[in-house]
């Protein structure tokens, strides 16, 4: 994989982040994502909180279809999850999202952000085919200042991250770290309702 210079530190970082997730989630509970004390974080990043709007951006799918948030957004509630193939917690909760999906596939957008990078693509192809998920999958690119160029507008700063934008792009709940699916249901209910 190929890292910029500026992003060497924030590279070793993101990595030391997902192994500490990784390992963290080793022995929990069976109706959560597997993460206990806490989500390894960088400081110095604030996640935007429910109640603002969230930022619009363009990415490519894994098929390389370009996915313009701005116009889902529009249309219906989008829920993006931010993960990484090396995010065993992430892991854990795509089951999750695919089940949400399934049951809310004509009423909510889904959308899980890859911070792998495209070096991994292929890496994020097979495992989404392997696992059998049928949601959309993007994957987050740098921009010319080397920043993500979903990630970091949102102000995803570890991994798993869930936000549920509702119609028009108003961020409803955004979650970062082990939720309940029954949580996660409720908010999108309430969002439906809206």
């Amino acid at each position: 994989m190929r890292i910029f210079p500026k992003q060497k530190c924030r590279a070793g970082i993101l990595a030391a982040m997902i192994i500490l997730a990784a390992s963290a989630g080793l022995a929990e509970e069976k109706d959560m994502t597997p993460l206990s004390g806490g989500v390894p974080m960088i400081e110095g990043i604030k996640m935007l909180e429910a109640g603002a709007a969230a930022p619009d951006f363009t990415v490519k799918d894994t098929d390389g279809t370009p996915f313009r948030f701005a116009e889902e957004a529009a249309k219906k509630p989008v829920l993006i999850v931010f993960w990484s193939i090396f995010c065993e917690p992430c892991r854990f909760e795509m089951p999750v999202i695919q089940k949400l999906y399934e049951k809310h596939r004509d009423s909510i957008y889904v959308a899980a952000v890859a911070l792998d990078g495209e070096p991994l693509k292929n890496s994020i192809v097979g495992f989404v085919k392997q696992e059998g998920y049928t949601f959309k999958v993007l994957v987050d690119e740098l921009d010319e200042k080397e920043m993500f160029k979903v990630a970091d507008p949102f102000g995803v700063a570890g991994t798993p991250t869930v936000f549920l934008v509702e119609k028009g792009g108003k961020i409803a709940l955004a979650k970062v770290g082990r939720f309940r699916e029954e949580d996660l249901e409720k908010a999108i209910q309430s969002v439906l309702k809206k």
